[in-house]
């Protein structure tokens, strides 16, 4: 009972702070358009996190029972040193200046606390993820330099508020397609069921927008200014590119940060309209913050979720 509270307790923590990490990037591309206020984003953030899983919820699931089989005996345990190991991660580097992806820190954690508690681990499905993760900034960049040549062609900049509405639609439900579901994944473990009912998927979205409305001034900061000097068309590019990029892999239920294909996004538009504008120090900052990710939280997790085990037995 005390590891159901406590796993409860944890995955609300973590929707909380998925809407800080996470509602803010998916905002920070279009701040320089007026055609999405940040309180209709937020809004149709929550909307489309609460329903979108009722249509899908594949990638939940792929957290769930793909990596590791957390809906067995000993996982409600793993699945709790794993948020948590994960949430220390991203809190660690957010404090030093290195924003990072989520979903590598929650990856890592459900891996480590998986092999540290004697789960089993699909090696074959975490190479797929890492290698969907390595590639997907770069997709979401080559798709994002062809984007703005063609939107440089076809629009003015009165007809890029229509465009920027179409990629800011496609961008949210690309996240609540993939990864936004990591948060329903927890809460799967944490109260014991298998599907997507409507009470869950509000009870995680109505989390998510109040992290959101927290964390949007610093996370929306850091992508739309720091990576690149944006303009309107680099922001809109990106929120093409990565909606496109992120749903493509939600069709094949594999989870990918949406933060990093934003972040490729900006940098293939920035490219296309000049490599100055992109901030180059702030970029390799941000790789470097990925890369440190996922095998730091995976060691923590495996490390707490051994000792653990060993002193409850």
């Amino acid at each position: 009972m005390a590891v159901d509270v406590v796993l409860i307790v944890v995955a609300g923590t973590f929707a909380v702070v998925s809407g800080m990490n996470d509602g803010g990037a998916l905002l920070a591309t279009g701040l320089k358009l007026p055609s999405v206020r940040p309180a209709t984003g937020i809004l149709t953030l929550v909307v489309l996190v609460a329903f979108v899983p009722l249509v899908s919820h594949k990638v939940a699931l792929a957290f769930v029972t793909r990596l590791g089989s957390f809906d067995g005996p000993g996982g409600k345990q793993a699945m709790a040193i794993a948020v948590v190991a994960a949430l220390t991660v991203v809190t660690v580097l957010s404090n030093r200046g290195r924003p990072t992806s989520l979903t590598l820190a929650i990856v890592g954690g459900l891996t480590g606390a998986g092999l540290g508690w004697g789960l089993p681990v699909s090696w074959g499905y975490v190479a797929l993820v890492l290698t969907v993760g390595l590639f997907s900034p770069l997709v979401g960049g080559v798709a994002a330099w062809f984007v703005t040549r063609l939107l440089l062609a076809l629009t003015s900049s009165r007809g890029l508020r229509h465009w920027h509405v179409a990629g800011f639609a496609l961008q949210c439900v690309a996240y609540a397609a993939n990864d936004g579901q990591k948060m329903l994944a927890v809460f799967m473990i944490a109260l014991g069921f298998s599907g997507a009912a409507a009470p869950y998927t509000l009870l995680v979205a109505g989390l998510f927008g109040v992290g959101a409305l927290y964390g949007l001034p610093k996370a929306g900061r850091t992508l739309s200014r720091e990576i690149i000097a944006s303009r309107p068309l680099h922001g809109v590019a990106a929120e093409l590119a990565s909606g496109a990029t992120v749903t493509a892999c939600a069709a094949l239920g594999v989870p990918v940060s949406m933060t990093q294909s934003i972040a490729g996004g900006l940098i293939g538009a920035g490219v296309t309209t000049g490599g100055g504008r992109v901030r180059w120090y702030a970029a390799v900052k941000i790789v470097v913050a990925w890369l440190l990710t996922l095998p730091a939280s995976a060691l923590l997790a495996g490390l707490a979720a051994f000792l653990i085990k060993g002193a409850s037995t």
